[in-house]
């Protein structure tokens, strides 16, 4: 099993630092959100100073950028990294779309199967593979000229994941896509009776093998030395399940467990104004359902049981603003948990 981490995104100068002790330390890599700050920019800093682990966009924001943008941007960061970049896409809801970003919306399923589509043929053409003709209902690209096509590497075009948390998207990344980022607001029981299905049939339609296709993320951890660590870990936990719960977007996953009543008071309560009140409508078994939970002295087991079998990766920092603390030797034993994924398929 891979372990990522979040690498700072709130100054560029701290990220060499910050990106070679995350190499020592042993994870496998390093992941950068579109929050407050560009998804893109501290990878590629850490490019130049690490070796070893992957660079995962996780994620960055596909519709609010042409997948020729997008391209490039992953063209330069697989060049500079030798070949260790994954560019990790999500769609966004409907309101940052139209109101943080002021780009046009529609469904996004087929829109992100077109616009990863569009990804990979540029990729091709400017593998040589051949004249730039991308013609879909939402991106055209028909015009290459030599002096815009960068120069060529040795490995191949990046690895394309995307976040995913309903049954359209779910298929579109099985089908499409070299593996699927779970948004942190994910059961078991939704990993089980959701996720893994529909990714399924989605691998089924192109032929994709579960070997080759990479599945991380799919819950919380919540870990530290000593049982107060963990019991504030588990308070921000507490806080980030109101906040997620309160959007309808993510109400499938309360569904698996009957919690719709609970997703509808929270977005009252937050439409209200009440985020100081949310966190306290969250009882502690809903916490276990979401996030695995103990000491460094034993969280292995309980990533395994919570994980294991499904998800090939787990981020044991979701947020740059709470970084992880694993010790080496912790992160070596859930690298030991037996995955599915053993590597990406060049396309």
């Amino acid at each position: 099993m891979k372990v990522f981490t979040t690498i700072p995104q709130h100054n560029l100068a701290a990220v060499p630092k910050a990106a070679q002790a995350i190499e020592a330390a042993g994870y496998d890599g390093v992941m950068t959100m579109e929050n407050a700050h560009d998804p893109f920019l501290p990878l590629g800093v850490a490019a130049t100073v690490t070796e070893k682990v992957e660079l995962v966009t996780g994620i960055a924001i596909a519709f609010a950028r042409s997948p020729m943008s997008a391209a490039n941007l992953g063209w330069d960061l697989q060049t500079a990294s030798n070949g260790r970049f994954v560019m990790g896409l999500g769609s966004q809801i409907k309101a940052h779309n139209l109101r943080r970003f002021s780009v046009p919306w529609s469904a996004p399923a087929p829109r992100m199967k077109e616009y990863v589509q569009a990804l990979r043929a540029i990729w091709a053409a400017w593998k040589g593979d051949g004249k730039l003709d991308f013609r879909g209902e939402h991106y055209q690209f028909t015009l290459m000229t030599p002096n815009f096509i960068p120069e060529n590497f040795d490995a191949p075009p990046p690895a394309v994941t995307i976040a995913a948390v309903g049954p359209g998207m779910l298929k579109v990344a099985g089908e499409v896509c070299d593996g699927v980022r779970l948004h942190p607001f994910c059961t078991r029981a939704y990993l089980d009776n959701v996720v893994m299905p529909n990714l399924n049939e989605g691998m089924t339609r192109s032929g994709r093998q579960r070997d080759t296709f990479e599945v991380s993320g799919g819950g919380f951890i919540a870990t530290g030395p000593n049982q107060q660590t963990v019991d504030e870990m588990v308070e921000w936990v507490r806080y980030r399940l109101a906040f997620y719960a309160s959007t309808p977007a993510y109400w499938p996953v309360l569904e698996q467990h009957g919690l719709e009543e609970l997703g509808q008071k929270l977005n009252t309560m937050t439409k209200a104004g009440e985020w100081d009140k949310i966190a306290a409508e969250i009882p502690d078994d809903m916490v276990e359902l979401f996030a695995a939970i103990g000491t460094h002295e034993n969280i292995a087991g309980a990533i395994e049981k919570r994980f294991g079998n499904a998800s090939d990766g787990i981020f044991a920092s979701v947020a740059t603003a709470v970084p992880a603390d694993l010790t080496p030797d912790l992160i070596q034993d859930i690298q030991r948990i037996d995955a599915v994924f053993k590597g990406f398929k060049a396309e």
